[in-house]
């Protein structure tokens, strides 16, 4: 039996900002030019969440309407699976406003509390109308998975809350250029076992396959072990890569 990879994309319907879906292309294409089997299952509000039934997850972002919807969702029951998938080793990407949801709460400028997920050990807060959003393009240092691995992220933020990570999770990364979390520590996203959280649209993963290929490895093993990953010809993304470094200094 060949190795094959379960991707789940939730909340296709709610959470997909400044095209985060394409964050799922690139995950199947390069698993698939790796002659690696793929199934994605897209799994909208109201459709329940089957346990143990996928390797890695991922969860965009959205408006502030689509997120109370996708909050009340993960309070129905999804929540609870998602906790323990990542406890028994899946991968988890979220982006912004999945990000948050993925924390203990999200408190709006206006109206009530969002309740989260409590998977990620962090708050967020929307400090009011009065404090401007945390916007542009962002560049992160992470500390890569392998010698040779480029040490650094970069993506595109938009969001007015404001992340404060607890002791339960280490930060994605340093911030070289953006906000961040919240614009004053420096970090940026969380990290919980194979959980990453991030402020990072744009898609995240084509402008960043390196990062991309660190999620499928880890994802991977949980059921077939270690699986070496095949370098692939990524001369035009770390061009994009390094463009993007540069429209950003």
């Amino acid at each position: 039996m060949g190795v094959d990879l379960r991707i789940c994309h939730l909340y296709p319907d709610l959470l997909n900002l400044y095209g985060d879906r394409g964050n799922i292309a690139v995950l199947v294409r390069r698993a698939r030019w790796r002659g690696i089997a793929v199934e994605v299952t897209e799994v909208p509000a109201g459709t329940p969440l089957r346990a143990g039934a996928h390797d890695l997850y991922f969860i965009g972002g959205g408006e502030d309407r689509q997120q109370a919807l996708a909050a009340r969702d993960l309070q129905a029951g999804k929540g609870e699976v998602l906790r323990e998938a990542v406890e028994a080793g899946a991968v988890l990407l979220a982006v912004c406003g999945g990000y948050q949801l993925m924390g203990h709460f999200y408190r709006p400028s206006e109206g009530a509390d969002l309740p989260g997920v409590g998977l990620l050990d962090l708050t967020t807060r929307h400090p009011g109308k009065g404090h401007p959003r945390l916007i542009g393009n962002t560049v992160v240092r992470w500390e890569p998975p392998g010698a040779g691995t480029p040490s650094t992220l970069v993506g595109f933020e938009n969001h007015g809350g404001r992340t404060r990570l607890g002791p339960g999770v280490r930060p994605l990364g340093r911030v070289v250029i953006g906000g961040g979390n919240n614009g004053e520590d420096g970090t940026e996203g969380a990290v919980y076992r194979n959980a990453f959280g991030t402020y990072l649209h744009g898609p995240l993963l084509s402008k960043n396959p390196w990062f991309a290929d660190h999620l499928i490895a880890l994802a991977l093993r949980r059921r077939h072990g270690e699986v070496p990953l095949v370098p692939l010809d990524d001369d035009l993304e770390a061009a994009a890569h390094h463009t993007a470094l540069r429209r950003t200094r």
